[in-house]
Formats: C-alpha cells, structure tokens, sequence
C-alpha cells in the first residue's frame, strides 16, 4: 500500500477545491484515504489540522460547511420543516478524522466504525449561515489497523448543537 506521504506534503488547513480533489481518489496515494464527493462531502473547508493540537494533545482539526438555503437534503428533510439530518453532522464528524488519519500519513481508506455517545441539543436549519466541527484526536493507532478514536463538537453559528464522544474510524486495506 503507498505511504500517503509520498503522494501528499501535509498543509495545516485545505480549501473547499483540496477536499474535491481528496474526493477523486489518489490525494494521498492509490488505495488510501479519499473523501466523499459532493453532495456527501459535508465540509467546505479545514482551517486547521494539527498531529498534536485539541483537547488531548495527540492532533486535532477544524472544519467548516457553509450553509445555503439550497443545500439537497433540506428539500426532502422534513417538507415544510427543514433541517441537516443529525446523521449527516455525524457522518461529518467521522469524514474529519478518516481525512486526519490518511493527513497524518496512516494508509488505507477510512472507515467509520462506531461512536459511544451522541447527544444533539439543537438543529441546523436554512437560517443558519455555518456549521463548524471540531474533533480532537483521543487515541490514534499506527500498524496493521490504523485507528483513530477522537471526541467531537459541532457548531450552527457558534452555538454547540452536537456533542459525540468515542468517534471511531479505521483504515482498511484497499479491496
């Protein structure tokens, strides 16, 4: 498998054109980390990444989706109450640290592979203008299954909406 640094000088933030790119496959090499293409890619950018920022002091990255009356799923999530699923802040959280891990120079392509705690406490609607994620990197594993296990924040302007604790991700062997 390639080692992504090979393929990838690590910057410590991406713009919206870099995460496309990482979404095409090869960013970090053949066969390792890549993120979802839009419309599932939910961040527009990452200010800062880090190997040993955040809450832990073992890496840490800050990511931000800009939001727009028009975005896809608040025309079907809910007709005449629209709202982000919950899954989709979710699903963010795990993209930010499967991007860390294959950033961190970890091969293989990311995998959500569970969260412990989750705990919503508002919604992100079309009157909303940003969401910001916020992960900090607990544990990271390195060796035949690279792992990274971090706890996360999501922000609809500035205010916490989200909380998961235990986010887990893993790096699997290209199939």
């Amino acid at each position: 498998m390639a080692n992504p640094h090979d393929h990838h000088v690590p910057k410590d933030h991406y713009t919206k054109a870099d995460l496309i790119q990482s979404g095409l496959g090869g960013y970090f090499g053949p066969g390792n980390a890549q993120l979802p293409a839009p419309p599932m890619l939910m961040m527009d950018r990452i200010t800062e990444i880090s190997l040993d920022g955040g809450d832990f002091g073992k890496g840490h990255v800050i990511a931000e989706l800009d939001i727009t009356p028009d975005l896809w799923f608040f025309a079907c999530h809910f007709i005449g109450d629209p709202v982000m699923p919950g899954c989709l802040g979710l699903d963010a959280m795990w993209q930010v640290i499967g991007y860390w891990l294959g950033w961190s120079g970890s091969p293989g392509k990311g995998r959500a592979l569970g969260v412990g705690e989750v705990k919503f406490r508002g919604d992100v609607t079309p009157a909303n203008r940003l969401v910001r994620y916020e992960i900090s990197l607990r544990q990271v594993r390195r060796g035949k299954l690279a792992l990274g296990l971090g706890n996360g924040r999501m922000f609809a302007d500035g205010e916490c909406i989200y909380t998961a604790s235990d986010l887990k991700v893993g790096m699997i062997e290209q199939r």
